[in-house]
């Protein structure tokens, strides 16, 4: 061993502790790896700095922006509804199905977006069903770790085999080509978690708290007391409603009502009209959202001929989607003080309701024709939209409270088909290999954006900056490692001593390498410093790269042992309240099995000996 290679072992040796440690950022460790490679001479400038250019830091943020865009047209929530709909009160329903869907859905988008996605899901199945939440976040972020064996693009280090294959000269991965591997693994893992590891977990305490931060919607609505209620009023085929407008109807004046939205069946499916103007025309069989106190309601139902329909959850969930509420306090220097809400024509002028107004903490009783004073704050109900308007008019309003459903909100629902659409073809395209894989994702992330999946500002914040710098500090790593001779020196240690075993000793050799290094350093680091290894260790043992390969992608998405090794269990800790052992005696025999379920199926699907 020379200098250069000592020092390239040093360096990955202070990386993992600094990693380890948990002290120092993991893209700041990559930049000082990257710095400390050039200041030593060991790789010059330009090499020092060319992953910031590898096909990998491109495929990874187009990938971002394709789960971002999966995250707001509700694709995501969709599947939490399905569970919620079809897992009835049964714990072992519940279980297969949150851990299949965590599964299918982090194939095709960040296994850690699912994991936030989901939490609030399963915590809302917990209150629900009287199950406790601690027995499925856990089995649901495994879930989700699994997933990245599943398909190509499902996590980052399968994209760096991927590439480290191409650049070894051979050909990469398809976009399904090691799925049964892992959709094994994920079988097992659910087998596993119902005869075992549930019942490992069942002394931890049940969660009864939604998990959700700040006050509800209704919780502003009743803290204002405004005195009305809401409810969905279908008008009859023989209604005098049906064929006028809003403005014709005068319902507000007549029943002291309002409307807030409008449900229309249609032939592409429900339309949702929020916030109708004056001009709308009503129709027979359309839903009215309406506001109003309780024997105002009753007398219209009575006497317009309509329905009153149950509230379901999934309804509510979709006009919440729609339709918020904020609290508002009047900026001393605002234009509407000593005005009153009716000269100031709020509705017409902000696209808003306003259903509540306090006076030093006091409800003010009828407030609509009350002087407006400074610091009055006013409870304001209509479209997300014109809510954020509002939010900007910073010398007029400050919004004091954001009810806890804003977090939830889907902003482009009504393109869920379309977003569909644009996974589908970006699937068919690296199958078929119409394109090659960064081409793909790069058409399907523009499409997302010219199809207003989401604004390309929605793209930029999609983007985790820090995981592309890691990914592009650490690549040189492994390079500086094969120029300096560190990789050769790994290969002839590990044929001296394995080489007379057979191959199935090395793979066990090079998952079990993988898995530990992904204790201490990220899942992507670790794929960089093996996956070259592997390839180099194939090609000394006269056998195909390919099952080493893919034993090296499937245990770097086999964290299960810590909390701390990867960010898709860590977010479960804290509302499942799990201790440091919680992981080790349920993450641990699943390690073991997804290491056994790869030595099975991984040569049989990928033989050491192609004929």
């Amino acid at each position: 061993m020379n200098g250069e290679t000592g020092f390239v072992f040093a360096m990955i040796g202070i990386a993992a502790a600094l990693m380890a440690s948990n002290r120092v950022r993991f893209d700041i460790v990559a930049l000082l790896v990257v710095l400390a490679l050039m200041l030593s001479g060991v790789l010059t400038v330009g090499e020092a700095l060319a992953g910031f250019g590898s096909s990998v830091v491109v495929l990874v943020a187009g990938l971002l922006v394709v789960g971002e865009m999966l995250d707001r047209t509700g694709v995501a929530r969709a599947v939490g509804d399905w569970i919620l709909k079809h897992g009835g009160t049964n714990e072992t329903r519940l279980l297969v199905l949150v851990m299949v869907g965590a599964g299918l859905l982090g194939g095709v988008m960040s296994s850690t977006a699912v994991v936030a996605i989901f939490i609030p899901i399963v915590l809302r199945i917990a209150a629900e069903t009287n199950h406790s939440a601690s027995r499925m976040l856990l089995p649901m972020s495994y879930a989700a770790l699994v997933s990245g064996m599943l398909t190509l693009i499902a996590t980052t280090p399968n994209i760096v085999v991927h590439e480290e294959l191409k650049g070894a000269g051979f050909a990469g991965f398809g976009f399904f080509s090691f799925t049964l591997v892992g959709a094994a693994v994920l079988a097992v893992a659910v087998i596993y978690i119902l005869l075992i590891g549930r019942r490992l977990l069942s002394g931890a305490a049940p969660i009864a708290e939604s998990g959700r931060a700040g006050r509800s919607l209704f919780e502003l609505w009743e803290d204002f007391r405004v005195g009305e209620s809401i409810d969905r009023l279908q008008i009859n085929a023989g209604s005098d409603l049906a064929g006028k407008t809003i403005a014709e109807t005068r319902l507000e004046s007549r029943y002291r009502v309002r409307i807030h939205g409008i449900l229309r069946a249609g032939p592409g499916g429900e339309e949702r009209i929020a916030a109708p103007g004056p001009g709308t025309e009503l129709r027979a069989q359309d839903v009215m959202l309406v506001v109003g106190r309780p024997e105002d309601n009753d007398r219209v139902l009575a006497e317009q001929d309509l329905t009153r329909l149950p509230a379901t959850q999934r309804n509510r969930q979709r006009w919440l989607w729609e339709l918020g509420g904020v609290a508002v306090l009047l900026h001393p220097e605002s234009r509407l003080i000593g005005k009153s809400l009716r000269e100031v024509a709020f509705r017409t002028t902000y696209g808003l309701h306003v259903l509540g107004l306090r006076r030093a903490r006091n409800p003010v009783a009828d407030f609509k024709d009350a002087k407006l004073q400074a610091a009055d704050s006013l409870f304001v109900v209509g479209p997300w939209s014109r809510i954020h308007q509002l939010q900007s008019r910073t010398h007029d309003f400050v919004v004091l409270e954001i009810p806890s459903e804003h977090a939830e909100i889907v902003p482009s629902y009504r393109r869920l088909p379309v977003a569909l659409v644009i996974l589908v073809a970006m699937v068919l395209l690296t199958v078929f290999d119409v394109v090659p894989l960064v081409t793909a994702v790069i058409l399907a992330a523009l499409a997302a954006v010219f199809t207003r999946c989401l604004t390309m500002e929605d793209s930029y914040r999609a983007i985790h900056w820090s995981s592309l710098v890691l990914i592009a500090g650490m690549l040189p790593l492994a390079d500086a490692l094969t120029k300096t001779g560190g990789t050769d020196l790994i290969v002839d240690s590990l044929i001296s001593t394995m080489g007379g075993a057979g191959p199935h000793a090395m793979l066990t050799v090079l998952f079990f390498l993988t898995a530990a290094l992904g204790l201490v350093l990220s899942n992507t680091a670790s794929a960089v410093l093996v996956a070259p290894i592997a390839i180099e260790v194939a090609g000394a043992l006269d056998v195909s790269p390919y099952p080493f390969a893919v034993a090296v992608l499937i245990a770097a998405s086999a964290a299960f042992s810590t909390p701390v090794s990867t960010p898709v269990v860590t977010l479960v800790v804290d509302p499942g309240r799990y201790g440091f052992l919680d992981f080790v005696k349920v993450g641990v025999p699943l390690l073991l099995l997804t290491y056994l379920v790869t030595l099975i199926v991984a040569p049989v699907l990928f033989p050491f000996h192609p004929s």
